[in-house]
């Protein structure tokens, strides 16, 4: 049986398991195509957790690529191991440690890390400012992620039909409106995720999910739509429902975007090819990358 619903990815070995990859590269690659940040394998996005103490994303290299990313709250998280690495060294090592910081206060996409990376470098790196401000974080986050998992107790109803897909779908909207901004995308997605490849969600419910997907702003819309028609072993009927959804509802550009990323997920496509076809004629390129995109190829 596929993963059901019901696992917490909180709790889970595929939010908490070491990752060996560095991404510096691959976060250029994202970036490039104004993607969110994911692990370089493509599994999972980046998350808060992944920068805990013992986490191997925690590397410098890493730490500063994800500083950058355009989720702002693992962005944050992100800063915090940079900021104690900064605090134990003195010397040529620190003034590196002062330009990288000059650098994420001029170009950091979130104003909060921009601000956060200006405190400690007027701080000289204090650890105490450092744990100020990772306690900030951390009361950001914690009621979201209990949110989070009363959210989980409504898909158990929904699998056991004690709740409509109309209700499912309200509570979803809930969810999803007291979490934003407050539960890094990465968690986000992988609940999402996991609704649409259990087998015990009816498949009127993930459909009504999709349709609300398609609200979302472009760029999360994009991520999510995509993780649904890349996931290896995804329904048929489920993919050919979500293909023929974005087809009639989204402009042929923004379907374009959708399937090159899915082509790049699936097919590990280089960046440079999708800049080249990003750049294409939209509908000249719809029908080949539908095809690439299909059911078919997700078997």
């Amino acid at each position: 049986m596929k993963d059901g619903p019901l696992n917490d990815p909180l709790s889970s070995s595929a939010t908490q398991a070491p990752i060996g990859h560095d991404l510096a590269d691959h976060f250029l690659e994202c970036g490039k195509v104004g993607r969110y940040l994911t692990i370089a394998d493509e599994s999972r996005f980046v998350i808060t957790d992944d920068f805990g103490a013992g986490r191997t994303l925690s590397k410098v290299s890493s730490a500063a690529a994800s500083v950058f990313s355009r989720d702002p709250l693992v962005a944050q998280a992100a800063l915090l191991p940079l900021g104690f690495e900064a605090s134990r060294i003195t010397g040529r090592d620190r003034d590196r440690y002062e330009a990288l910081f000059d650098l994420i206060e001029q170009s950091a996409f979130s104003d909060e890390v921009r601000t956060n990376a200006s405190s400690m470098l007027r701080t000289s790196f204090r650890e105490a400012r450092i744990r100020a401000l990772e306690a900030e974080l951390g009361g950001m986050i914690s009621p979201a992620r209990q949110r989070y998992r009363t959210f989980l107790e409504v898909i158990r109803q929904l699998v056991a039909k004690k709740i409509s897909v109309s209700g499912f779908r309200d509570e979803f909207l809930a969810f999803t409106k007291a979490v934003a901004g407050r539960l890094d995308f990465g968690i986000y997605s992988f609940c999402i995720d996991r609704i649409f490849m259990s087998e015990q969600v009816p498949l009127n419910a993930k459909g009504a999910l999709v349709a609300e997907l398609l609200l979302f702003p472009p760029l999360i819309r994009r991520e999510l739509i995509t993780n649904i028609l890349s996931q290896s072993g995804q329904d048929r009927e489920l993919a050919e429902f979500v293909r023929t959804l974005i087809e009639q509802e989204l402009e042929n550009e923004a379907v374009v975007e959708i399937y090159l990323l899915v082509t790049l997920k699936t097919s590990r496509l280089s960046v440079g090819a999708f800049e080249d076809m990003l750049r294409s004629d939209p509908d000249a390129a719809l029908t080949t990358l539908g095809a690439e995109a299909s059911p078919s190829g997700l078997a």
